[in-house]
């Protein structure tokens, strides 16, 4: 024994240290190599957890989407950004990869069941998400270990409001068009509103309105972003209401869309519809949130004595003004909409109700330069002269009617403005109305005839390139003040 340990003392004194050195190195690569390369690294961080776990008392607390009155809980939303905000997502068993706002831009989700880690002042701190059965409605739940949960909680949830806060402010709001559906339809304790993002172009640029009334209606707009504390004050909610009426195609929908981009809320479009009692509609304004708006379309559709409908209007009323529209209609804007208010019961519209009355009625001259400027970039023309004659004798077309020949016409300024004034020689003195809509296949290399010469002729040839003619009784009427 004596002998063979003295040859193993002569052999290691035999090696060069240069060796040992590199031997050492290598031993010690392979050694990283297994714990971070493998992920042999994350499997010992599991067993040491779980040594600890055996050591500690722990505590969960719940943050559930929806409280008991089936409300949302905006705390929820912020806890959800602060989570996905956090590195540790990224080491999670299992994560969901799924599109964000951009369609190009790929986000990771957290994973029901699946837990991370998040460290504030020393202390570490578990999360992880579940879903109930049948209804799939989320909670997040947090894991603190009990001897921390006095010393960092508070601090800890103001923390995470601070930074949902900060990331809400620092990046664009991305909004979303909510839908209703009907009764029955949504799950047990699942809310009634569904949603896709809102992505409507329109803007206050892009509407065709008069100058003077789109100012005054972006000033009124401004004056009650910054008036909350003044609302408070005088014992108000923090709401404004809109009625907007004039036919159809006038531009109402592109106008909510042009108010919710500068607003930057939400819109949540109420489908009377799939109301089943006046209950059922003060039930859908709890569920909306602040910073949105809350738009009725065709509103006098249903008020209508033949119409059949399952809210009154005592309910609408209540909606507008009544005491769940003070307490839910906080930071909120409502729209409505209607093709004509002459049959309507002024009382319905009275100030307190509806604060502001726009009308929209069909295209005059300023109008048509906001059109042609937005849709086919041209500011004067040697042809608008000749519109403006036409529509100071009366002839008149609707926003949406003079915008589908623009398009059809786009490639060709010129051929665009011909076709809206042969379509509105059409209407002569403003007793007969006609438009010509549809899209031209295959005439970019056909040239038009020019509509200055014979009118009879002019018209003839436009029909070789648009569809059918309809004949309505309208006249021009003049924007309304606020």
């Amino acid at each position: 024994m004596w002998i063979s340990e003295s040859r193993i003392i002569v052999v290691m004194s035999g090696y060069n240290p240069v060796f040992l050195v590199i031997l050492s190195l290598v031993i010690g690569f392979v050694i990283r190599w297994l714990l971070f390369k493998t992920g042999l690294i994350h499997s010992i961080r599991k067993v040491l957890r779980r040594v600890q776990d055996w050591f500690h008392v722990y505590q969960f607390l719940k943050v559930p989407e929806f409280n008991e009155a089936m409300q949302r809980n905006h705390f929820h939303r912020k806890v959800s950004l602060y989570l996905h905000s956090l590195p540790s997502l990224e080491d999670a068993d299992f994560t969901n990869l799924v599109s964000g706002h951009d369609q190009n831009d790929i986000v990771l989700r957290l994973d029901p069941n699946q837990t991370i880690e998040d460290h504030f002042l020393g202390a570490t701190l578990f999360w992880f998400e579940q879903k109930t059965q049948p209804d799939r409605i989320s909670s997040f739940v947090l894991k603190i270990r009990k001897t921390d949960k006095r010393r960092i909680l508070r601090q800890y949830l103001r923390h995470i409001n601070t930074v949902a806060d900060e990331m809400e402010s620092q990046r664009k709001r991305h909004l979303r068009l909510f839908m209703n559906v009907a009764a029955g339809e949504g799950g047990r304790g699942e809310t009634r509103w569904r949603s896709v993002p809102f992505t409507h172009p329109a803007t206050f640029e892009t509407i065709a309105m008069e100058k003077d009334l789109k100012n005054r209606i972006k000033s009124d707009i401004e004056s009650f972003l910054k008036a909350k504390q003044y609302y408070r004050k005088l014992g108000r909610a923090w709401k404004r209401s809109f009625l907007l009426y004039g036919a159809s195609g006038t531009g109402k929908s592109s106008f909510v869309a042009a108010m919710a981009n500068f607003l930057r809320y939400d819109v949540y479009d109420v489908d009377l519809s799939k109301i089943r009692c006046d209950s059922d509609l003060k039930f859908l304004l709890m569920e909306t949130t602040a910073k949105s708006i809350v738009v009725i379309e065709d509103l006098d559709r249903f008020l209508e004595p033949e119409k059949e409908s399952a809210v009154t209007v005592r309910g609408i009323q209540s909606f507008m003004d009544g005491i769940l529209s003070a307490c839910c209609g906080e930071e909120r804007v409502m729209v409505f909409t209607m093709n004509s208010k002459q049959w309507v019961d002024p009382n319905l519209m009275r100030p307190g109700r509806v604060d502001v009355h726009i009308h929209f009625p069909v295209c005059d001259f300023s109008a048509f330069k906001t059109l042609a400027s937005s849709y086919l970039g041209v500011r004067e023309h040697k042809l608008f002269a000749q519109v403006e004659d036409i529509f100071r004798h009366g002839a008149s077309l609707s926003p949406a009617e003079i915008s589908e020949l623009m398009i059809a016409n786009r490639n060709s300024p010129s051929r665009a403005i011909k076709s809206v004034i042969g379509a509105l020689q059409l209407d002569g003195d403003g007793r007969k109305y006609a438009e010509m809509i549809g899209r031209q296949i295959g005439v970019d290399d056909v040239d038009v005839p020019s509509f200055g010469g014979d009118e009879l002729s002019t018209v003839k040839d436009s029909r070789k390139f648009y569809g059918f003619f309809r004949k309505r009784n309208g006249r021009r009427t003049n924007y309304p003040k606020i």
